[in-house]
This record gives structure tokens, C-alpha cells and sequence, in this order.
């Protein structure tokens, strides 16, 4: 039955000027750290419900999306006239935790300078593990609601909505620490005001730590060692060059095994060779 019976029709009503992601076919979500929310979603989620879902996102069925700190909500446009509510929540974090958070990125020059240029790091999910706070949410800390009667859980307005969530991640990669309690504008005032004074390992010159002056304005100087050949004996040594710092540096090449991106695989593998060699 359909219609006013006990069961919903199978095509939902369609809407004009819902969020439609712009994947039209296969996968959905191209930067990391959208595709490691998408293998979270995908994990979670039964196949069928997922590919209804990724119609539902791709048609514009999510009417709307409201991001908060530890919460997303939405409304999808269904078969029934009153459009469904969903809720996804994860743990948002609290000040303490974001200021322990917010000096160990700022310790760190490069990710740091990444952050003030609207760069999101790969390596900033081993700085929140470093705190032990996960940047991204396992399966188990996903709360999910959703008004609609459906039996299986999650289902495709639940996923329709993660889909949506997670191509806006791909426009805007601050939002996934917005969804953890960190708004954008707070995060990088804070990073300018640390000015990476975080510590024993912020005291060190970063490896970038380089301050630049044009060529002409040192002609008189530039062959003058900026200190004494004394004083260069008591200097407190540079860190430790990463085995990944290539990988950190470069422009990442467009390239995924199995949708998961070449350097998140390259990365383990150069840290394993650095310490074969240590050893």
C-alpha cells in the first residue's frame, strides 16, 4: 500500500533548491579528510541504503544543513509531505582540550603555516592522536536520529545527509573542526596569538624558521656570519629532519589505491624505513 496506506511510496516528492552534491556518479567526497569521513559512513552503513542515499544527495532531497560544535542538523524531503528530521552528533571538545590542541599545532611551524593559509594537514590527525583526542569519529561515536519510520538504521536520509556533510567538508575543511567545538576564525587567532610559543619544541628553530630579505638591502652584510663562531657551539640543535618531510612539502599527486590517497599509504612506509635505519 501506498499513498494513505500503512506504507510509504517508493519515490520521494521532489523539491526545488535542496543541496545537491556535485558527484554525479561514483564516489563522493575527492580531499583526505572527506574520504576518511566517507570510509567512517561507509563502514556503518548497509550497501543498499547507501546507494539510495547517494541518490538522494546527488537529486537534492537534503533541504538544508546546520553545522554546530558536536552536532549537524538537516531535513530530507521523503515520499511523505513533512520532510524528515536527522540529527548527527559526535563529542565536541572542550576549552582545555582545545587549548592543549591548539599548542601542539602551533608547536609544530609548518602545520601551523598550513593552517594560516587555509591549508588542512594531513599530519594534523597524528597531532590530535598525540593528544588523544580522535579528529575524526569512529563508528561507535556517531549519534544518528532520524524521524522517518524506516526499520534499518542508518538509513538513506542519514546517509543522504552524510553524503551532503561530507562534500562540504571538501569546500571547507574547517568544518571538521567546527563540528568538534573549534570555529575557523577562533582557531587561526589563536595560532597567530601562540606564535608558536607551545613549549620546549616550539622554543627550537623550525626547519622553515627562515627570515627573508631581499638581496640588495644585504650587500653589505651578507657574508658576515649573523653570529660569533663561539656562540654557534651553544646553540640548541635543530630538530630531528621527519623521514616524511617530502611528503609534508610537495603538492600531493592525484592519486588513490583503493580511495584511499597515495600519501597516507607512502607515509607509514617512509617512517618504517627511518626506523630500520636507526636500528
Amino acid at each position: 500500500m501506498s499513498g494513505t496506506g500503512w506504507f510509504e511510496a517508493a519515490r520521494p516528492i521532489r523539491v526545488e533548491g535542496g543541496i545537491r552534491v556535485r558527484s554525479k556518479r561514483g564516489s563522493i567526497g575527492e580531499q583526505w579528510w572527506s574520504r576518511r569521513f566517507i570510509d567512517i559512513l561507509e563502514r556503518v552503513c548497509d550497501s543498499g541504503r547507501l546507494s539510495r542515499g547517494r541518490s538522494y544527495a546527488r537529486s537534492g532531497q537534503v533541504l538544508d544543513l546546520e553545522l554546530a560544535p558536536g552536532l549537524v542538523k538537516a531535513r530530507v524531503q521523503g515520499s511523505r509531505r513533512t520532510p524528515y528530521k536527522v540529527g548527527v552528533k559526535i563529542t565536541a571538545y572542550d576549552a582545555e582540550q582545545w587549548r592543549a590542541l591548539t599548542g601542539a599545532l602551533a608547536a609544530q611551524a609548518l602545520y601551523r603555516a598550513k593552517l594560516l593559509a587555509g591549508e588542512m594537514p594531513a599530519e594534523i590527525e597524528d597531532v590530535f592522536r598525540r593528544c588523544r583526542l580522535p579528529l575524526f569519529p569512529a563508528e561507535r561515536d556517531l549519534g544518528m536520529d532520524c524521524s522517518c519510520p524506516d526499520w534499518g538504521f542508518p538509513c538513506k536520509h542519514l546517509s543522504a545527509v552524510l553524503y551532503v556533510l561530507a562534500e562540504a567538508f571538501d569546500d571547507d575543511p574547517f568544518l571538521v573542526l567546527a563540528w568538534r567545538g573549534m570555529a575557523k576564525d577562533v582557531l587561526l587567532d589563536a595560532l597567530r596569538e601562540t606564535g608558536g610559543s607551545g613549549g620546549e619544541e616550539a622554543a627550537r628553530p623550525g626547519l622553515f624558521d627562515v627570515t627573508d630579505a631581499p638581496f640588495a638591502e644585504r650587500l653589505s652584510d651578507f657574508y658576515v656570519p649573523g653570529i660569533s663562531p663561539a656562540r654557534l657551539r651553544d646553540r640548541t640543535a635543530l630538530p630531528v629532519t621527519p623521514p616524511d618531510l617530502l611528503l609534508r612539502t610537495l603538492d600531493p599527486p592525484p592519486v588513490t589505491a583503493r580511495r584511499t590517497p597515495i600519501l597516507d599509504l607512502l607515509r607509514p612506509a617512509y617512517q618504517a624505513l627511518a626506523e630500520h635505519d636507526d636500528a
